[in-house]
């Protein structure tokens, strides 16, 4: 999400130019993608991953090359449920080797989850557990 709440997305029109800048600009690794004029509708997901072995290894031009020629199209997606578990989601995207994860319900995508969101929600849920503990070992249960 940007500052303002908002979902980042790019077009399957737009340039992997415009596309990282976006994702430089807002330190994300990750955009939903959509078809022009229908912000509603994935279309797929584009990575930091995708640049570097779609464009950068095989020596493509970021301003000429669309979005939609690189992305992982809705079709191919890897996603989860909002009532998915945690645990399950680090284990779907360890399993597939992927960083971002699209959340998706029955009128369409609701958020995006990344490894590192996967990771504060273990450290905090340790953290209180820990706290638990110790609260309990010294008496103040």
């Amino acid at each position: 999400k940007s500052a303002d709440g908002s979902w980042l997305w790019c077009t399957t029109d737009d340039s992997v130019y415009d596309a990282v800048k976006s994702m430089t600009q807002h330190n994300v690794g990750a955009l939903v993608v959509v078809k022009p004029g229908q912000d509603k509708s994935i279309a797929g997901i584009v990575t930091e991953r995708d640049y570097l072995r779609k464009i950068i290894v095989q020596g493509r031009s970021s301003k000429s090359t669309k979005v939609g020629d690189i992305m992982t199209e809705e079709n191919q997606l890897i996603t989860v449920k909002p009532d998915t578990r945690v645990l399950q989601a680090m284990q779907l995207m360890t399993e597939k080797r992927i960083r971002h994860i699209p959340v998706i319900d029955g009128t369409g995508m609701v958020g995006m989850v990344s490894i590192g969101d996967i990771v504060r929600a273990v450290v905090s849920e340790h953290r209180e557990e820990l706290n638990r503990l110790n609260a309990y070992i010294q008496g103040g249960y």
